[in-house]
């Protein structure tokens, strides 16, 4: 296949924001006119237009103008078959999943109704700029195979598994453990590796699961060790106290996880409110990640996630964020940041000490505090870095596949104006730091309209009309 080539404003990351407090630039790569060289959705050359051209002459060139490109975004907790309850009226978690979700996602058995709502749930992820997610499914085959071919047909790399689930819940829905391991496995065999598709046990949570299904991820663990591990986590405090009197010989929730050896790299608890900081060592230790899911997590009213107790350099957590769809609110990752900045807000008028003088904790609570920078760190190369995907995904390095969004600054609620008037005043050429303006103002004020184009293996796969 011909070299193809995109020329137009680059922004990436090269480190982590957090570790450049006081500059985060230096954790970012920034090219005002840069070039993107792609062969066979590979990136094969990156940097200034004036450097890269030379060396490509017959590339065919796609010019984007006035718009920031970035990686694709990375979701590290969303649902697939929730597309249709988004925005279900009323209810915290536990109550929430008996009324609305149970009843939906066992509608996904049916092919021709889980073809249409996975259909749905891709063209949206791709108009809202996430390129790559790591979702739950539900617990039968077909919503599975679904997911995974048209996965394959849009040529995206997810990661997704068998969700598995036989306690606290409607007997219609709930698997057996054998025939959660048996299924698990088919799966396995038959996507894990295939395309971009890489396979995660899923058992769903704690309170869901009997041990005898928590000892079938063990048994699927150890017979596939580089598969990922996706659940949920210290959510709910409802939850939390129906989990630890399920296993009384766990002294907190992330215990139960490492009785069956679930615990470790590519291992993901999803939101994690309501973690101790032993657990939060803990996961630091054993290099595990969470995903912060501000939206749904305002949404169920579960609480505030302490993305800056996570971000402790000491005992740093790998963190990804999520949408959390249907929990959520919003398929856009860029509503989730809006989200993670005020709960980053509330979280840091907490710790300042104007509050509790004695609990005054100015670092801890300055890591709270989700700039431009912080922010789609997190989306992209963090992210990617949290799944143990940063090799594929989630910065513009050369041999990386050439996923990435185009953001139009101008769409949107009324910022519109003044971000455009960054650019304009004096005739200024755009810089990194009004860069940074720009996209707080589109994390703040904007939403999935901000998100012109999306890019899938250096092929557009999504122009907003």
């Amino acid at each position: 296949m011909a070299e193809t080539a995109v020329r137009g404003t680059f922004l990436d990351f090269i480190d982590d924001p957090w570790k450049h407090v006081g500059d985060e630039a230096a954790a970012t790569r920034f090219h005002v006119d840069g070039l993107l060289v792609v062969e066979d959705g590979i990136i094969t050359d990156f940097g200034p237009y004036a450097e890269v051209s030379p060396r490509h002459p017959d590339a065919v060139v796609t010019e984007i103008t006035d718009r920031i490109i970035l990686p694709g975004f990375i979701d590290g907790h969303i649902h697939l078959p929730q597309t249709r309850v988004l925005g279900a009226y009323g209810e915290q978690l536990l109550p929430w999943l008996q009324k609305w979700v149970f009843p939906e996602e066992h509608r996904y058995a049916d092919r021709a109704y889980a073809e249409e709502g996975t259909k749905h749930f891709f063209d949206n992820l791709l108009a809202s700029g996430t390129t790559t997610a790591q979702a739950f499914t539900t617990g039968n085959l077909t919503c599975n195979e679904v997911f995974f071919e048209e996965a394959s047909r849009r040529n995206m790399r997810m990661i997704g598994g068998l969700t598995g689930i036989d306690r606290h819940v409607p007997d219609y829905f709930a698997n057996t453990p054998e025939q959660f391991y048996d299924d698990s496995k088919t799966l396995i065999e038959k996507w894990h590796g295939t395309g971009r598709n890489l396979y995660a046990i899923t058992p769903r949570f704690g309170f869901g699961a009997s041990n005898e299904l928590l000892a079938a991820c063990q048994k699927l663990k150890l017979e596939f060790p580089d598969l990922w591990i996706n659940t949920h986590i210290s959510e709910n405090p409802a939850e939390i106290h129906g989990v630890l009197a399920l296993h009384d010989d766990c002294h907190d929730y992330l215990g139960v996880y490492e009785k069956y050896d679930l615990v470790g790299p590519k291992f993901t608890g999803g939101h994690g409110v309501w973690l101790s900081d032993d657990e939060f060592r803990r996961f630091s230790d054993k290099g595990a990640a969470v995903a912060f899911c501000p939206s749904s997590n305002l949404y169920l009213g579960s609480g505030l996630f302490r993305l800056g107790k996570a971000l402790d350099p000491e005992h740093r957590v790998l963190v990804s964020v999520g949408t959390d769809m249907g929990g959520g609110n919003r398929f856009s990752l860029l509503n989730s940041l809006e989200d993670g900045y005020k709960v980053g807000m509330l979280n840091n008028t907490i710790l300042d000490g104007s509050i509790v003088p004695s609990e005054q904790n100015l670092a801890e609570s300055e890591r709270n505090k989700l700039s431009a920078f912080r922010a789609f760190y997190l989306l992209t190369r963090g992210g990617a870095e949290s799944l143990y995907i940063d090799e594929f995904v989630g910065s513009f390095d050369i041999g990386k596949e050439a996923d990435f969004v185009a953001l139009d600054w101008t769409a949107g609620p009324p910022a519109a104006p003044w971000h455009a008037s960054l650019l304009h005043e004096d005739g200024d050429e755009l810089t990194l730091e009004t860069v940074s303006d720009l996209l707080f103002g589109i994390m703040m004020v904007s939403d999935e309209r901000a998100v012109d184009e999306t890019w899938v293996a250096g092929e557009r796969a999504y122009k907003k009309a």
